[in-house]
């Protein structure tokens, strides 16, 4: 039987935490039911749901009162986007401003935005991947309604200068989302210096299917659904919570909150040990700050290599991927890596490794042999056609 290829792909989902499946488990037969029902079955599920929105609360620097749960961090964007509008026309602000590194749930939903008459601004950044904060501060006016930045990026794990852009934002009196899907449960944040901020579960060793959504106290009479019906989440978002996916999502913010500094210790530890191997190739060049990242990214052009065709040769040894797995079928060159000054052929031969909490030194060492491999074959390749 041959072994399962080695996991580096963190940045799209990181493999469910065994603690935090084991909990489930139970959860499916403890709280198995419908946590909006007034009888006891209903009462202890609802419990289980309110301790875990505590639990995400408390990772990310939130009041439980503030979280709303959702299917994800792409729903999450969504609504914090498309939430506020009434509120933002009701104060005479039609402008949104978004960086041009952001999500495709970001992106995409403030291109509807503009096809619907709002004025989308989109705010450039440096070769580091970080925002230009003068051309921030420059782009903003008294009609910008919102501000979305994500604290750190999701292909090249530049953690952005947060402080700086909230204190901006602020002085421009707008409000500021940041989606939280790379960082949470990897860095220390704070949502004191957010309006709205997006987390997914499955990020952090959490279950795929649940999400969050914070929204300040004093925003949240503001914020209209996206779905109606039952009026579930404080009228926010309407539809039954599952209670052993909370669960789930809890226990992993839970042990986030507990362990998020050694392992980020040990999994930089890691990641520096891959750079070093990689960066050894010739011609491999790593894209992004390299001082300013996640603990576990890795985002390198192999240059003479098709990103695409290096994936596809590592993948009964390495999974790794070229970008976002939410563009992945789309074949074009990565719009954060063009966004950072790359040219089109650079983005293409672009990789994004990502280490997680399964990561292991003998899995390092393994997969950098594997990526030394492939990348010379590829080389050796071009060069006889």
């Amino acid at each position: 039987m041959l072994a399962a290829p080695i996991y580096l792909d963190y940045h799209s989902h990181s493999l469910i935490e065994p603690r935090v499946l084991r909990r489930m488990i139970e959860a499916y037969s403890a709280v198995d039911a419908n946590p909006h029902s007034t009888h006891k079955h209903g009462g202890a599920a609802h419990g289980a749901v309110e301790t875990a929105r505590g639990q995400v609360a408390e990772l990310i620097g939130s009041r439980t009162s503030e979280v709303v749960f959702t299917s994800g961090a792409t729903e999450s964007n969504n609504l914090a986007l498309g939430g506020l509008l009434e509120h933002l026309k009701s104060v005479g602000k039609r402008r949104i401003a978004v960086s041009a590194i952001e999500h495709a749930s970001i992106l995409e939903k403030a291109s509807d935005l503009r096809r619907q008459g709002w004025i989308i601004d989109v705010v450039p950044v440096a070769w580091t991947g970080r925002v230009d904060l003068a051309a921030l501060e420059a782009i903003l006016d008294e009609t910008t309604g919102l501000v979305s930045v994500a604290w750190a990026n999701h292909e090249i794990g530049v953690v952005q200068p947060m402080e700086e852009i909230s204190r901006i934002v602020r002085s421009k009196g707008a409000l500021l989302h940041s989606d939280l899907a790379q960082i949470a449960g990897k860095l220390p944040i704070s949502t004191s210096l957010l309006d709205l901020a997006s987390v997914s579960a499955h990020k952090l060793g959490g279950p795929t299917g649940v999400g969050a959504l914070h929204v300040s106290r004093r925003l949240r009479p503001k914020l209209l659904p996206m779905l109606r019906g039952g009026g579930q989440e404080g009228g926010a978002r309407s539809g039954t919570v599952s209670p052993p996916l909370c669960v789930g999502f809890g226990t992993a913010c839970a042990l986030a909150s507990e362990e998020m500094a050694q392992e980020a210790v040990r999994v930089t530890r890691l990641r520096d040990r891959l750079r070093s191997r990689l960066l050894a190739i010739p011609g491999t060049v790593e894209n992004g700050d390299g001082q300013a990242k996640l603990p576990g990214n890795l985002n390198v052009v192999f240059e003479d290599v098709d990103g695409e065709a290096l994936v596809l040769r590592l993948q009964d040894e390495v999974s790794l991927s070229t970008g976002s797995a939410c563009s992945a079928k789309i074949l074009e060159p990565s719009h954060v890596l063009l966004a950072i000054g790359l040219s089109r052929q650079q983005a293409e031969s672009a990789v994004r490794i990502g280490l997680g909490h399964g990561t292991t030194s003998g899995e390092v060492d393994k997969a950098a042999d594997a990526i030394e491999r492939a990348v010379e074959a590829l080389r050796s390749t071009r060069r006889r056609a």
